[in-house]
């Protein structure tokens, strides 16, 4: 009986610890009328909440709005004076679809 206690014990520790597969650094690209415009991501889900930052060449925002359903998650990007919303879907453990008025981007994940 102990050592069922203490088996079920660890495994809710573990469990508590567990990384959401939309956590981590990802890296994704757009074609504009000046070239290619590279944009990373560093996302970090807590329970429903979507948190993280969107860096670019021109610098960095802290993601807004953040949620997360499952394998769905919104956000909002703030920067010159406009806000754009966005809806993104983990695709598989290494590919995340981002949609907004600009278009749909893929993003890979960056191996650390």
């Amino acid at each position: 009986m102990k050592q069922f206690l203490m088996l079920l014990l660890l495994l809710g520790t573990f469990t508590a610890f567990a990384q959401n597969p939309i956590d981590g650094n990802w890296k994704g690209s757009r074609e504009t009328p000046n070239g290619t415009f590279e944009i990373n991501y560093t996302f970090k889900v807590e329970g429903n909440e979507l948190k993280g930052i969107w860096k670019t060449q021109f610098g960095e925002t802290k993601i807004e709005n953040g949620k997360v359903d499952g394998k769905k998650f919104s956000y909002s990007i703030s920067f010159n004076d406009m806000t754009i919303n966005s809806t993104g879907e983990l695709v598989n453990d290494n590919e995340i679809i981002i949609k907004n008025e600009r278009g749909e981007m893929k993003l890979t994940r960056v191996k650390e």
